[in-house]
């Protein structure tokens, strides 16, 4: 309502009071990142496509909770779930009760999400009125008369935008709250599939690599890159390391299961930067033991030092709210080159300027005259910091 009230072309601008301006702008940043969040809630991979893009419903929540989501639940959903995080065949029973408790409370905070949002519509609709109302006042003086909003609107805007921020706020922590559900079932069916991956077991739609076709594989790469979640931080938070282009600390330590970039050595010698998944850290050799993702389970196993280990972004950067979280042009980075399990060296051609955006990047190839391809895009999820700052 607040930016529509713009658009409408309502004086605002008589209304000089610094304070009902600060709460007009925290309201629009709050709503801003609500329906980010909302996005994020509705979007997240525990949801089978059929969700996807919808108004965020309690309804939906109840129907996975009762097992009777689409057919396309149990295909696409489930055949991303062996390499990316997925469900195994079995667990322990306390793993077994631990997720429909979580998707309980999920539910729960859903409806009291939508009935706080029904409550602020009322306080939303008596701002758009009261700008209504004064706009119908103003026109209705006389030529030469003062166009001032009176003291009296003033004072009441202030008190409605003050308890539509309040709403506001209440609303997005509940949000949160959801978000932070849905990580914690993503976390124990994770545990899941490293449990049965160890126990060499594999439910039927999810097959070992050595059945997964070529196409199939690069299917799971764009889903695993779409679905990485967005960090939407509290008023003056700073993005945590390993979100879009920030760097993990040097005593970081990337855990079982993780995906990270491998400087491996291939058949001719040769070192290549590699997508691979962590399985193990020997804290006595600080070294690293990680599977090649494009290969069968275990045939490829690297032992690799921790300075050839790179941890991919766990979250994306919002390039709205945190810029300063992505790599910016210019910026040298290994990605990964599309349709493959490899990384190379390019240049940074254009950011994200999207949440849902990808990076622009120009691969180093001497095959063109000014040694780089043309503008490639790659997703955030591949995208980190090179080591080496020479070029070739």
């Amino acid at each position: 309502h607040y930016s529509r009230n713009f658009s409408r072309g309502y004086n605002l601008h008589e209304i000089s009071n610094p304070r009902w301006w600060k709460l007009s702008r925290d309201l629009l940043t709050c709503h801003k990142n609500i329906n980010i969040l909302r996005q994020l809630v509705a979007t997240n991979n525990c949801l089978s496509p059929e969700y996807q893009d919808r108004t965020l419903n309690p309804r939906d929540f109840s129907i996975m909770r009762r097992g009777r989501g689409p057919a396309s639940a149990s295909s696409t959903t489930s055949s991303s779930s062996a390499l990316f995080g997925g469900e195994s065949a079995t667990s322990s029973p306390a793993l077994d009760t631990r997720i429909p408790d979580l998707l309980k409370e999920l539910h729960q905070l859903i409806q009291q999400t939508q009935e706080e949002r029904a409550r602020s519509e009322h306080n939303l609709t008596n701002i758009q009125k009261t700008h209504e109302r004064i706009q119908y006042e103003q026109k209705g003086k006389s030529k030469g008369m003062s166009t001032a909003v009176s003291p009296y609107f003033k004072s009441k805007l202030r008190g409605l935008y003050s308890t539509a921020k309040a709403d506001a706020e209440v609303e997005a922590d509940l949000l949160r709250k959801c978000l932070d559900k849905i990580a914690q079932i993503k976390a124990i069916r994770n545990e899941r599939r490293i449990a049965a991956k160890s126990a060499g077991i594999f439910m039927e739609q999810e097959p070992p690599r050595k059945t997964m076709r070529r196409g199939v594989l690069m299917t799971l790469l764009q889903q695993s890159a779409m679905t990485l979640p967005l960090w939407i931080g509290k008023p003056g938070e700073s993005p945590p390391p390993l979100c879009g282009g920030v760097q993990a600390g040097s005593d970081y330590v990337a855990k079982p299961g993780d995906k990270v970039a491998a400087r491996v050595k291939g058949p001719d010698g040769d070192e290549q930067w590699i997508l691979a998944e962590v399985v193990s850290f020997n804290t006595g050799t600080n070294k690293y033991e990680v599977d090649d993702i494009d290969s069968e389970e275990g045939k490829e196993r690297h032992t690799l030092s921790r300075r050839r280990v790179i941890p991919l972004p766990q979250w994306k950067a919002n390039p709205e709210t945190d810029p300063e979280a992505l790599f910016h042009k210019d910026t040298l980075v290994l990605a990964l080159y599309p349709q493959t399990t490899c990384f190379y060296r390019a240049l940074i051609h254009a950011p994200p300027t999207r949440p849902q955006d990808d990076y622009s990047v120009l691969f180093e190839d001497t095959s063109y005259a000014d040694g780089y391809s043309p503008p490639l895009t790659v997703a955030q999820r591949y995208v980190v910091a090179c080591k080496e700052s020479k070029k070739r």
